[in-house]
């Protein structure tokens, strides 16, 4: 049996039942030796035969489930016989049925159990008459003693099937913590490949893509000699996106946000203002929010001024940020050329464009909400609302 909880409970019962065996025997044995009547050899043979037949038990015991009842079966028929040979012999031998009560209601099935220990029970007391006539003790003791047998036997039944169901419950548990830890972890590498995602496009894929855009810039510029200040831009475009990589990795919030979220939206309309782009930023200057929110606010603000300048041909941008209770808000309007967010929302799954959805993705995980509001040639408006908590 498995181990549970009542093994020790199971374990006591078979060592009680093992020390009864042993001492009834000794009785019967020191019983013959006392007496020593004409058929003692034989007496004693019959008790070495019966001691021997119940230590094979153990083998029983350790026969696999199919062969186990049948073994189980053969093996009390054998015991039973030669404890009725010895009984016929040696009145004491009666009380050797109470360990073989234990045996009929352990090893035979529910019915055939308690069937036999009546049997067993009438075998006794009809001995017991024979040797020595009826009497009010030779009746009721094997009486009492097979009612003992009866509840204890049906006690440990009890108990052993509520261990099996135990077991069962604990395996479906463990089965089910299994399955719940898998899930969990299969949760988590999804949504830290997400996170890694939406880190990735706002900071490096749109720092890579503003230093081609800076380089292009450069390249168009007239006489032998590239644009100088395309060329610083690029270069500290370059030094910003390899500090926020850095910061990235070990996992810190962004070095804009150093000063606060209002000087990281101004160092983005600086860095963004170019080409004749003009960004106007309105943010309170004393304007307080967790680590969490200002990074998330400043994310969505640079995955948005990125596809103004790479897609909309705006001349004009404004980000708009306000606080009010447990909401902030992020407004960026531009006066470019507009696009339709249904057609880009569709494409989504297939095309290269992943800032709107890693925006959707960051609003989301603030319990917020996202807003586009734009059609093909009247701009567009972004709005994203999310929920402050301390």
């Amino acid at each position: 049996m498995a181990h549970s909880t009542l093994t020790p409970v199971f374990v006591g019962l078979r060592t009680g039942l093992h020390v009864l065996f042993a001492t009834l025997t000794v009785l019967v044995v020191v019983r013959v030796l006392l007496v020593r009547a004409p058929s003692m050899w034989i007496a004693l043979a019959l008790v070495v035969v019966f001691a021997a037949v119940y230590v094979v038990g153990g083998r029983v015991a350790a026969a696999g489930p199919d062969r186990r009842a049948l073994a189980g079966a053969v093996w009390l028929v054998a015991l039973s016989v030669v404890w009725i040979a010895l009984l016929v012999l040696v009145p004491e031998a009666a009380y050797l049925v109470f360990p073989l009560f234990f045996l009929y209601l352990h090893v035979l099935p529910s019915i055939v159990g308690p069937v036999a220990v009546i049997v067993a029970t009438g075998v006794s007391i009809v001995a017991l008459g024979f040797h020595g006539g009826f009497t009010v003790g030779g009746v009721i003791g094997p009486l009492v003693g097979a009612g003992v047998a009866l509840l204890i036997g049906l006690g440990y039944r009890a108990l052993a099937r509520e261990a099996a169901e135990r077991e069962e419950l604990v395996a479906q548990l463990l089965a089910t913590q299994g399955e719940l830890a898998a899930t969990q972890h299969e949760q988590g590498v999804l949504a830290e490949r997400s996170r890694l995602a939406r880190e990735i496009h706002d900071t490096v894929a749109q720092g890579l893509s503003s230093i081609q855009m800076l380089l292009h810039a450069a390249e168009m510029v007239d006489g032998d000699r590239p644009g100088i200040e395309h060329v610083r831009l690029a270069r500290q475009t370059a030094a910003d996106g390899l500090a926020d990589t850095r910061r990235f990795i070990r996992e810190l919030s962004p070095p804009t946000l150093d000063q606060g979220i209002a000087a990281a939206l101004h160092r983005l309309a600086e860095s963004s203002g170019r080409d004749g782009l003009s960004v106007r930023v309105e943010v309170p200057d004393d304007v307080e929010l967790p680590m969490t929110v200002q990074s998330a606010l400043l994310r969505i603000a640079q995955g948005a001024v990125a596809n103004v300048v790479q897609h909309a041909g705006a001349t004009s941008v404004c980000i708009e940020l306000t606080t009010s209770g447990q909401a902030a808000r992020l407004t960026i309007t531009d006066d470019g050329s507009g696009f339709d967010p249904v057609t880009v929302a569709s494409d989504a799954g297939w095309s290269d464009s992943f800032g709107l959805r890693a925006m959707r993705e960051r609003v989301a995980q603030f319990g917020g909400t996202l807003d586009v509001d734009s059609a093909p040639g009247r701009g567009t408006t972004l709005v994203a609302v999310l929920e402050v908590t301390a």
